[in-house]
Parts: C-alpha cells; structure tokens; sequence
C-alpha cells in the first residue's frame, strides 16, 4: 500500500533481534550530531578587568562547560582597565563584558547606549589594608593610595572607605597613584611605592599575614557597590539578544555551582589555579567572602550604581544625569526567575 501524503515513511530495516537492537543504538549513539542539526556553539569574547575572586563564577563558568552547555564557546579576554574594557566593548573586539557597569557610567553620559543586564552581588568585601606603620584612620593623611585607574572601581572603593573613615581627599592631602590591576597594587604595597589600598580578600589576607594593617572592611560597612554582572552596547544586545540571553543564562547557573556546598573542592581549586595561589587558607578566605556577597538571582544593581553615580559625579557632573533605569535591562534574570529556572538550580525556595 503506498503512503498517504504527510505519513512518514522509514527508511531504515525493522530490527527482529536482541543483537541487531543493540547495533542500531549504537549507530545512533556515535552519530556525529551535526547530522541531526545540533547547533554550533556560538563564539563569544568576553573581556573582564578582573583577577580577583569575585571572577568566580566566569572561570566556574568556562572550566565546567557550562557556557558551552548554553550553547556559548567563550572566550575569555584580560583587558587591564575599564576604559580600555568599554573601547573594547564599542569597537566590537569584545562582544560582552564581565564588568560592575561603573564605566558604563561615563560613557553613557556620552551618549554612548549600553546595558548592564546583572550583576552577582551589591556588597563590597574589599578590604583597606597600609603598610604597618600606618595604625588608625588620621594616619592616611598626606598619603599615596595605590589604584587601578583613577575613577574606576578600585578608585571607588577607595573613596567609599575613606568615607566610612571621615576622611576627605583633598582636605586631608590623600593623593591617588595608577598602579595597575589589584595584584601589581598589592605588590605596590608590599614595595612601599604606596601607602595604602582597598584590595580583594585573598590579598588582604596574604598582607595581614606579613604585617600590613587592615583599617576598614567595607563589607563590615555595609557599602552598597554593584558587583560584576554581564554588560553590553545596546547594538549588540538588539542584533544578538538569543546569545546575550545564554550567556546570562550560563552565568547565572555558574552562580548556582559556585554556591553549591558540594562543589567547594572545585571551587577552591579554580580559585588557587587562576589566582595562582600557594596559600590554601588564603582561597579559603576568598571563597567564604564570597559567599557572603554573591546573589542567588543576579539582577543588576540599582544601589550600587546609584553610589558609583554619586562619586563619579564629582569628578564628572555630567554622569550625574544619567537614568539609571535606562542603563541596566534585567529582562533575562526576570525571566529566568519567573519561570523557575533559577529555584531549580538550587532546588530550594527562592533566595537573596
């Protein structure tokens, strides 16, 4: 009898034995799955300026699989500075950055349309460490803090803590000096090229160990700071929305793995590898901080960005004038939590 039209027709042998059977999921088993029109992983760039413990949950993100279980082949790019991440970001040398949105800032004050779709956390665990012989607060005056770029994120930290402390830059003679990324700093530090600087909790520990002083932890303080999230220009995220949406999606379970109890050796172990850390108390540190800190469901930052606002604003008014309703899209978290997706990775009810 000849097929109707529309009935579907197979092509392959009926299987009357056990043997054959076996033989045949096999075949399908080692299929290449091209053949069955799986999807390509899309290529991504994602540029950070971060080495520190708060990149967890990118590293977590790239040695699990996970991005590629989204659909994503990462690529991972150190771009030292934020200003040099976002002229990355426009030019399209980078498609996403991992960044806290802080020089998203000035450049929207420009004009320029960019998104910060999340962001892991809204604490700082930085911590304010000096050379020893700087003892208290008043000891600061007249001195050199070591940052990364002056107002960046390491500059804003700076300024948050010496707010906590009633310090004021330029009434108490405190001078800000580039020194590079957070370990060059503590280097810095250590070199006595600078005086003081906030740094992550792995940092801060290996100094106190060695004698340093630790004046403020701004998690102690309770400072409001966005934490890093993923960001984008407006053209990108309007051309490629699917992919940004995977990447969030992989990052936001990345999350999910790094504060699963049970994957703490993993943890750890990308933490000491990528931090290339000796001190296995050190990681320890940094991991617990962490876990104070990161978010369950990662929206982006509004109280965070609106401090990081009001300090920029003083060296730029402009930035002052920035609607941050119009800079962060939480469109993607919403919808991962709308629909469950996120309880389902902890298998918990909904947390922080």
């Amino acid at each position: 009898m000849q097929p109707t039209t529309g009935s579907i027709v197979s092509t392959f042998p009926r299987i009357k034995s056990p043997k054959r059977l076996s033989f045949a999921l096999l075949f399908f088993l080692f299929i290449p799955a091209s053949i069955f029109g799986a999807t390509v992983p899309v290529r991504i760039k994602i540029g950070t300026a971060s080495i520190t413990a708060s990149t967890l949950s990118l590293w977590i993100a790239q040695e699990q699989g996970i991005f590629n279980k989204h659909g994503i082949e990462a690529q991972t790019i150190l771009i030292r500075g934020g200003p040099t991440m976002l002229a990355s970001l426009v030019a399209g040398d980078a498609h996403v950055a991992f960044t806290t949105g802080i020089p998203f800032l000035g450049a929207a004050a420009q004009g320029t349309e960019l998104k910060m779709l999340s962001a892991i956390s809204d604490k700082e665990t930085w911590k304010l460490m000096a050379v020893p012989q700087i003892k208290k607060a008043a000891d600061l005056r007249g001195k050199r803090i070591g940052v990364q770029t002056i107002i960046g994120s390491t500059w804003m930290n700076s300024m948050l803590a010496l707010e906590q402390l009633g310090l004021e830059p330029k009434r108490d003679n405190i001078s800000f000096l580039p020194t590079g990324d957070p370990v060059t700093m503590a280097r810095s530090l250590e070199a006595g090229r600078i005086d003081a600087a906030v740094l992550d909790p792995v940092l801060s520990r290996q100094l106190s160990g060695k004698g340093f002083s630790l004046l403020l932890d701004l998690l102690k303080a309770n400072v409001a700071f966005p934490g890093l999230g993923v960001g984008v220009t407006r053209s990108y995220l309007d051309q490629h929305a699917q992919t940004v949406e995977q990447i969030v999606t992989a990052l936001t379970e990345s999350l999910a793995f790094v504060l699963t109890p049970a994957n703490k050796p993993v943890v750890l172990k990308s933490i000491m590898k990528n931090l290339r850390l000796n001190d296995a108390a050190a990681a320890e540190d940094g991991y617990q901080d962490q876990l104070l800190t990161l978010k369950r469901k990662p929206y982006p930052s509004l109280e965070g960005l609106r401090n990081a606002q009001r300090l920029l604003a003083l060296q730029n008014p402009k930035i002052g004038t920035v609607k941050l309703d119009d800079l962060v899209d939480a469109r993607f978290v919403r919808k991962l939590d709308e629909s469950g997706f996120i309880d389902r990775l902890y298998g918990s009810p909904p947390g922080r």
